[in-house]
């Protein structure tokens, strides 16, 4: 399908030989480069020989649990993966148990088919374990962006695979290595960073940190980059749905797409990333989904891409109105694995009569089987002297205290200080009076945000185990200071020093995006309650991307930005009581207002409020 920016492809085929050159082929000092994929193809090619149409098709086709029919059509349909969708959980509930159960339940059934290749089950563990009770929930990406520390973000991702293993499930749909360019996308907090540069070096270290060095550790899962390619510079208002931009189209030239948007699976693809997710999204009018270009020509020949493609839930259904024509278009394109939660047994025998009529290849089927089996056989799951269900040994560390601590340094190290008058920051743990204000303080929901438990997350108490930051900042004062909450700020009469935490409530992919990104009337007047009672004010903003803050910000005595910081919010306290000064860096400029949102408009100088990189310390 031809691309009204064809002739830039022969123009950068040099410029991508060498990024190429540089990403791909020259190994980055102390790491070891990950084992091939296709190394494993003997292996692949003599099971591939031995499997019918119908196990190679099984192998392609991915339910949600919660629609199989019947369990017994893993066995039925040959299937080669299932997945847990952000609302699919298990329907003894979202404990440890049930979700171990689930698994070892699964699996079992695919050991009574004629072959017995085990299943990859797949779940959005995209901030930790974040289905799961009692789960370690971590900073979301926008605030890992901050810590600027690649490290870190390889240990927060280590910590998830663990938990994750500890359910035996062996797949994440992490990391996603979008590059927004307009906040208003619901899903800005999912990336890095704006800035492709730091976008590509974190989502290596998130897959390192998920796959290991060696997929087949029993500690180890399966990476998933997502979403290919272009999803943070949709256009405004170009979204079909009556959202704004999500599942839109990026109107780029291929310049752009490789400048912006492919750093992040150059860097992935060449630290063995073993599958990649397309986007909902289209570029230039057509859907990733069904772009042989991308898919093939560009991810697999040029960069070398060895792992398999799985589909977004459903998303091969918007290419066009024929269901049909759809999984033709997809399955042609380079799509190796679908995600169909509910209408798999149709899938099934549509690309089963597509192959017989000659419309879908038989090569296509084997390559797309060939790249699925190569990473079972990476993992370990096709060895016959590993158990292939769940360690429940490992439920010892799950959520244990270790793992907490090693996500409360992510919070600390995430927070940007925007503003510090007056020596505002940091308080006295022996101040005397201290009021805690705001919607945000005492609500564990909206401080881990979307992606947790649910899946547009939710208020309230959600899971156990984490802290607020209200009971953060108590845990952290002397015995003689008194700590009082008014969630509208208006009692703070005769408080030395008050601390507000405003900020935007849970959401997450198609619900978040917003044409306004203006903080909450509740919001403004909280803060402006305590400004009114004579006092100090620290101010903390909760949410998923830069808001527009001028109604507060003068207001503010200090002012951090604290993303969404998850389940420890004692990592808040560590930097306003001084344990730890904060070292945060904006992964995206801060808008003075909505005017200067896309931020690569071109029509008129961009100088943000705060610029990519800003943040105090004291």
């Amino acid at each position: 399908m031809m691309k009204c920016c064809f002739p830039l492809r022969r123009r950068t085929l040099l410029a991508v030989i060498l990024l190429l050159v540089v990403f791909l082929v020259l190994p980055p000092a102390g790491v070891a480069a990950p084992r091939p994929l296709a190394s494993f193809d003997p292996q692949v090619k003599a099971l591939l020989t031995r499997m019918t149409l119908e196990e190679k098709i099984g192998q392609m086709t991915q339910p949600d649990q919660s629609f199989l029919k019947d369990p017994a059509d893993i066995e039925n349909y040959f299937l080669g993966s299932v997945l847990s969708g952000g609302n699919s959980d298990p329907k003894a509930g979202n404990s440890l148990q049930a979700w171990t159960d689930l698994y070892d339940q699964l699996q079992a059934h695919s050991q009574k088919t004629r072959l017995r290749i085990p299943l990859l089950y797949g779940v959005d563990a995209v901030h930790g374990h974040n289905n799961v009770l009692g789960a370690v929930v971590f900073p979301h990406n926008i605030g890992l962006g901050c810590t600027r520390d690649a490290a870190l973000v390889e240990e927060v991702a280590r910590i998830t695979a663990e938990e994750v293993r500890a359910t035996g499930i062996n797949w994440a749909f992490a990391p996603c290595v979008t590059v927004p360019q307009d906040e208003r996308w619901g899903r800005t907090y999912e990336g890095f960073s704006e800035d492709p540069r730091l976008v590509r070096r974190l989502g290596a270290a998130a897959v390192r940190g998920f796959q290991g060095g060696d997929l087949a550790d029993p500690l180890s899962v399966l990476a998933c980059a997502k979403h290919y390619l272009g999803d943070g510079g949709t256009a405004f208002g170009s979204a079909k749905r009556p959202n704004l931009l999500d599942q839109g189209d990026t109107r780029v030239d291929e310049a752009t797409l490789r400048r912006i948007h492919l750093p992040g699976y150059l860097s992935t693809v060449r630290a063995g990333v073993g599958s990649i997710m397309p986007s909902y999204s289209s570029w230039n009018g057509v859907k990733c989904s069904a772009d042989k270009y991308l898919l093939t020509d560009l991810l697999k020949r040029q960069l070398g891409f060895q792992g398999f493609l799985i589909s977004d839930y459903n998303a091969i259904d918007q290419i066009t109105n024929d269901y049909r024509k759809c999984i033709e278009i997809s399955i042609n394109a380079g799509m190796d694995m679908v995600m169909v939660p509910d209408h798999y047994r149709e899938f099934f025998t549509d690309l089963r009569d597509l192959v017989n009529d000659g419309k879908v290849p038989m090569a296509r089927i084997d390559d797309a089987v060939t790249r699925i089996l190569r990473v079972k056989f990476a993992l370990g799951l096709m060895d016959t002297n590993r158990s292939l269900f769940a360690d429940r040994g490992l439920w010892a560390s799950f959520g244990s205290p270790a793992h907490r601590a090693v996500a409360r340094r992510a919070v600390r190290e995430s927070l940007v200080l925007l503003k510090n008058e007056h020596h505002a920051l940091p308080i006295s743990k022996h101040t005397g009076r201290l009021v805690v204000a705001g919607k945000n303080a005492d609500d564990l929901g909206n401080q881990c945000g979307g992606w947790t438990i649910d899946w547009q997350g939710k208020s309230g108490d959600v899971t156990p185990g984490g802290t607020t930051i209200l009971a953060a900042i108590r845990h952290a004062v002397s015995p003689s200071t008194q700590v009082t909450f008014s969630k509208d700020g208006a009692a703070a009469a005769g408080a030395d020093l008050g601390v507000v935490v405003i900020g935007e409530k849970p959401y997450a992919e198609f619900m978040g995006d917003r044409a306004d990104l203006a903080l909450a009337p509740e919001d403004v007047a909280a803060v402006k309650n305590l400004k009114a009672a004579g006092i100090p004010v620290v101010v903390i903003l909760i949410s998923g991307r830069p808001m527009i803050i001028n109604d507060v910000l003068d207001e503010a005595d200090a002012f951090i930005a604290a993303w969404l910081p998850g389940t420890e919010g004692e990592g808040v306290a560590d930097v306003l009581f001084g344990d730890y000064k904060p070292i945060g860096k904006l992964s995206h400029s801060w808008p003075r207002s909505m005017a200067q949102i896309p931020i690569n408009r071109g029509d008129h100088p961009y100088d943000p409020l705060f610029k990519l990189g800003f943040g105090l310390s004291y």
